[in-house]
């Protein structure tokens, strides 16, 4: 083919060339004629989107925007969306926007019912008392049961999805928290959750907050410390670390039984089993398909694999939890794509060369890793640690086994599952998966404020010589880009593939760019 043709069909061959070291990019990046359509009609889209979102309510918005910083970083969800499909063609791109899409379409929608029921801008106090609060890190399934109020995962916007869009953002959390004197070496989510409370960043609102005792003792602080401040009334849920012990179901279940009262004492609203039912029964059609896109991954024709593969699976799992019809729709669509483009035996990019996992908690400041890893050295992750969570089909029509099923889903909530009920859950897994995806390699992040891992770095090392698999620990500060830079992460992934694979590079122009104060 020619030089010609290559470039209307397949796009840039470079794209470190797009980068030019400030907030955006130097232009979009070509795909070739029919993703970059595609990608061009999604983009339309998402801005109709947030376009949307601005007609909710257009004077609370407005005035936010005066109120709340983090209001202006979500202007650069489009440039958020580009960088995760980076380099993406095909089957792949095309179920990367439509998946990135919906993320942003619920944001605005968590938004919105937010700032709408606000007291600082004025807002409904009927809406507010309608609103149940929960921690970033608590499942939101418990309000299946609820139809008739609304249940936000209360740190989302301020803080969670909003460093993955903005590297820079959870800077100022930090440092505030930091003032007032708690150790730097704190884990930046519960740094960056208080810090938000401290400078008042979260929209008063809402008639409960839920909790819970995960993933680690920092988050467990934070929580408690939120609750003073936001003066809420607040459950904390506190499950029971050694979740194997079939003994510890039945204290879940009556924990779970706990935080239902408290939501009715709350709200005044009654459990509604039959409503239950109905969405759990779509959060098990879910899980199917989120299993489905594992079993073609363990293939030798992976199709789901970058920062797509993560990101979607813990918004549904966790955040989504079967309570949006629509989104069960996007699941199965984008499933439908995957398996035309497995039967047609097409790679996942056109630079995969290599297989590899996922292992520990990824650095926000740096969402799209593993898209830049496959564009650069044609590393396609298969499978993420925080994808690979509870699969059990939960019980639709007896309510106390029903009750039991949903305590040990929060006993397995995103991050618990692995960092909590010993070692084996997080170093013997790893190997199982290894074997189950037949990968090349491991990306072991360490995080380095992380105590959780820390004490295992021996173990892990030691066993993957024993294996013979390649490993590489690649620091980061998961929400601070001060402590170890995004430049610094890909290097330590560019000295491994040149000395340990003594590979080239798919793209050589991605190996060394400047990105420190790109989105």
């Amino acid at each position: 083919m020619s030089a010609l043709g290559t470039w209307l069909t397949q796009g840039d061959t470079r794209i470190g060339r797009i980068y030019n070291g400030k907030m955006a990019y130097r232009r979009r990046e070509w795909r070739g004629v029919a993703s970059t359509w595609v990608d061009f009609l999604e983009w339309l889209k998402l801005w109709g989107i947030m376009i949307n979102f601005t007609m909710k309510a257009p004077t609370k918005i407005f005035m936010s925007f005066f109120e709340y910083r983090w209001m202006a970083s979500y202007l650069a969800a489009p440039a958020f969306v580009d960088k995760l499909s980076q380099g993406q063609r095909g089957a792949q791109h095309k179920i990367s926007r439509k998946e990135f899409a919906s993320i942003i379409k619920m944001g605005t929608i968590y938004i919105a019912d937010m700032l709408k029921a606000d007291r600082k801008l004025k807002g409904s106090e009927k809406l507010s008392k309608k609103i149940v609060l929960f921690d970033e890190m608590t499942m939101i399934q418990i309000m299946a049961g609820f139809p008739n109020l609304i249940g936000i995962p209360y740190q989302l916007m301020p803080v969670f999805l909003l460093s993955e869009i903005d590297q820079l953002s959870c800077i100022p959390y930090i440092d505030a928290i930091e003032s007032f004197g708690l150790p730097a070496e704190t884990c930046p989510v519960p740094s960056s959750e208080a810090g938000a409370a401290v400078v008042d960043a979260y929209p008063h609102c809402g008639a409960c907050f839920v909790s819970s005792s995960m993933p680690c003792d920092g988050s467990v602080m934070a929580s408690s410390y939120q609750a003073r401040r936001f003066k809420l009334p607040t459950y904390h849920l506190t499950f029971p670390v050694r979740y194997d012990d079939a003994d510890t179901v039945e204290t879940a279940a009556e924990d779970i039984k706990g935080c239902i009262k408290f939501i009715e004492d709350n709200t005044g609203e009654k459990f509604d089993w039959d409503a239950y039912f109905t969405v759990i029964r779509r959060f098990n059609e879910e899980t199917k398909l989120e299993m489905e896109r594992w079993e073609i991954n363990r293939t030798q024709y992976p199709q789901i694999t970058g920062a797509t593969l993560s990101l979607w699976r813990e918004f549904m799992y966790q955040i989504e939890g079967g309570l949006n019809p629509s989104l069960e729709k996007v699941y199965r669509d984008c499933n439908k794509i995957m398996l035309k483009s497995y039967e047609q035996k097409k790679k996942p990019s056109r630079s995969s060369r290599y297989r590899a996992l996922v292992w520990n908690c990824p650095a926000h400041y740096y969402a799209n890793f593993s898209s830049w890893a496959e564009n650069c050295w044609g590393i396609s992750v298969l499978a993420d640690m925080e994808i690979l969570n509870f699969t059990k089909m939960l019980a639709v029509d007896d309510k106390e086994e029903a009750i039991r099923d949903l305590g040990m889903l929060y006993e397995r909530m995103v991050m618990r599952k692995h960092t909590n009920g010993g070692y084996d859950h997080v170093l013997t897994e790893l190997w199982r998966m290894v074997e189950a995806f037949k990968v090349d390699m491991i990306f072991l992040y360490q995080h380095v404020a992380c105590k959780t891992l820390s004490g295992l770095q021996g173990l892990f090392d030691d066993q993957a010589r024993e294996r013979g698999i390649p490993l590489i620990w690649i620091e980061h500060d998961l929400m601070d880009p001060r402590t170890v830079s995004r430049r610094e992460m890909r290097n330590k992934v560019n000295n491994f593939m040149l000395n340990v694979f003594r590979a080239e590079p798919a793209d050589p122009s991605l190996m060394d760019f400047d990105d420190d104060n790109t989105w």
